[in-house]
C-alpha cells in the first residue's frame, strides 16, 4: 500500500504545532501512547452493534472483553452502579439521555450558552434547542457564580422535567444537593453533564455527581485524558418514573431505556477500538499518580488565574475551582473581541479560544472573553512557576496585539521553551 504522504505530512506537521505550542484550551488534552495505541489497533476493524454478550454480530468475544473492562473501571474510578461507554461524543451522550428522558417539546432546565452552559444544553441550533423547550438559568453578575435563587423559582414556575448541571465555561463547584432537592421537589430528572471536571471528579478534588443526580454524562478526554468519546452513568439504578414495561409486563429499569437511547436510538455501531483506548485511560485514572496529576491542574489553574487578575484581567468569579477560567477581555481591553485575541494567541503558538462572557456585549461569533485551562499544559509537565511565565508570554501579545515584530518574538520564547518538554510527562 503507497504511503499517503498528503495525509501524514498533514499528521507530522499537527504533531509539530502540538509540541512546540502551549495549550490551554480547556477541552483538550495530550493521551498517553498507550491510549493512543488502542485508538490505532485492529478493534477499529469489529461491527459489535448492541451490547456485550447480546450483539447483532458475531466475532465480539474479544471486544466484548474490552467493552466490559471499559465498564468496570469506570465504574470504579467514580463509585457508579450502572454505565455505558458506546457513546461517541458527550453530546451523543447528552442527546442519549434526553431520548430516554423526554417527549418532544417536553421543557428542561440547562445553563445558559452565554453564561457557560455548552452547545447540548439548550443552543436553538442543536437538537436539545431545535426538539425541546429550554429554560435557562444564569450565573450573578455580581459574583459570576450559578444564581440558584433564580434557577429554583424558574422550575417552580416552569416545571420542566428535566434539570442539568453541568457547563462548558464555568469554573466552580456545583451545589448538587440543592439542586437534585429542587428537583425532587418539581418532580424532575437530574443530570450532571461532568465533562469538564471528570478528571478531578475522579481524583476526590471535586464533588462526585453520581451521589446527587439521577444520571450523569461526561467525555472521556478533557481532564479525564483519554480518548474523544462520551460515557453515560449513574450511582444507583431505579424503575423509570413513567412506568414503561418490558414485554413480559416488567417495569423497565432506567439503564435499560439508556442504553436503548444509546443503541439503537442515536447510534449504529459503537467504536471499539476508541472504546478500548477508554479502558486504557480509565486503567491510567485508577492508578495512584493520577492523584498527583489532578492536584497539579488544580494548582496551576489558581496560579494560572492569580498571575492574571494580578496583570488586571477579570476573571469569571473571581477565580477557579476546577482546571479551568473565563477572562472578561472587556475590563482591561474594551476594544479587543475573543476572536482578535484568540487569533493573536494562535499566532503566537499560544492556543487558547474565544467564549461568551456572562452579560456580553458582543455576538457569539466575536465574543468579549477567552477562555483558559490546565489540564493539557500539566500533562507536559508544567508546574505552578511556569503559570507566571505563561500569563506573562499572553499578556505581551495582548498588549501587543498589532505588533507583528513582538507577537513573532513570544511565538520563539513559546518555542523553545515547549521544544524540549514531553508531549505526555505523568
Amino acid at each position: 500500500m503507497k504511503r499517503d504522504n498528503e495525509i501524514f505530512d498533514i499528521i507530522d506537521r499537527e504533531h509539530l504545532r502540538q509540541r512546540r505550542g502551549i495549550e490551554l484550551i480547556a477541552s483538550e488534552n495530550f493521551v498517553s501512547d498507550e491510549v493512543m495505541r488502542a485508538m490505532g489497533s485492529c478493534m477499529t476493524n469489529k461491527y459489535a452493534e448492541g451490547y456485550p454478550a447480546k450483539r447483532y454480530y458475531g466475532g465480539c468475544q474479544e471486544v466484548d472483553k474490552t467493552e466490559n473492562i471499559a465498564k468496570e473501571r469506570a465504574m470504579c474510578l467514580f463509585d457508579a452502579e450502572w454505565v455505558n461507554v458506546q457513546p461517541h461524543s458527550g453530546a451523543q451522550a447528552n442527546m442519549a439521555v434526553f431520548m430516554a428522558v423526554l417527549q418532544p417539546g417536553d421543557k428542561f432546565m440547562g445553563m445558559d450558552l452565554s453564561h457557560g452552559g455548552h452547545l447540548s444544553h439548550g443552543s436553538p441550533v442543536n437538537f436539545s434547542g431545535l426538539m425541546f423547550q429550554p429554560i435557562s438559568y444564569t450565573v450573578d453578575p455580581e459574583t459570576g457564580r450559578v444564581n440558584y435563587e433564580e434557577m429554583e423559582e424558574k422550575a417552580r414556575a416552569e416545571k420542566p422535567k428535566l434539570i442539568i448541571a453541568g457547563a462548558s465555561a464555568y469554573s466552580r463547584e456545583w451545589d448538587y444537593a440543592r439542586i437534585r432537592k429542587l428537583a425532587d421537589e418539581i418532580g424532575a430528572i437530574f443530570m450532571v453533564d461532568m465533562a469538564h471536571p471528570a478528571g478531578l471528579i475522579a481524583a476526590g478534588l471535586l464533588e462526585n455527581p453520581l451521589k446527587h443526580a439521577h444520571i450523569v454524562t461526561t467525555t472521556t478526554h478533557k481532564t479525564l485524558r483519554g480518548p474523544r468519546g462520551g460515557m453515560i452513568l449513574m450511582g444507583k439504578d431505579f424503575d423509570n418514573p413513567w412506568g414503561k414495561k418490558t414485554p413480559k409486563g416488567e417495569i423497565k429499569k432506567m439503564s435499560a431505556l439508556l442504553d436503548s437511547a444509546v443503541f439503537p436510538g442515536v447510534q449504529g455501531g459503537p467504536l471499539e477500538h476508541v472504546i478500548a483506548a477508554k479502558a486504557v485511560a480509565f486503567g491510567e485514572a485508577l492508578q495512584p499518580e493520577w492523584k498527583e496529576y489532578a492536584i497539579q491542574v488544580q494548582k496551576n489553574a489558581k496560579a494560572m488565574a492569580g498571575a492574571l487578575m494580578k496583570r488586571g484581567y477579570k476573571i469569571i468569579s473571581d477565580g477557579t475551582d476546577n482546571h479551568s477560567m473565563l477572562v472578561d477581555l472587556r475590563p482591561k481591553f474594551p476594544e479587543m473581541s475573543g476572536k482578535k485575541a484568540e487569533r493573536v494567541l494562535v499566532e503566537a503558538d499560544i492556543t487558547a479560544n474565544k467564549n461568551m462572557v456572562p452579560y456580553d456585549s458582543r455576538s457569539p461569533f466575536l465574543t468579549s472573553g477567552l477562555r483558559f485551562g490546565t489540564a493539557a499544559i500539566t500533562t507536559r509537565g508544567a508546574k505552578e512557576d511556569m503559570m507566571e511565565t505563561i500569563v506573562e508570554l499572553i499578556d505581551r501579545v495582548l498588549t501587543n496585539a498589532d505588533n507583528e515584530e513582538e507577537i513573532a518574538k513570544v511565538r520563539q520564547e513559546v518555542n523553545d521553551m515547549m521544544n524540549d518538554m514531553p508531549m505526555f510527562a505523568w
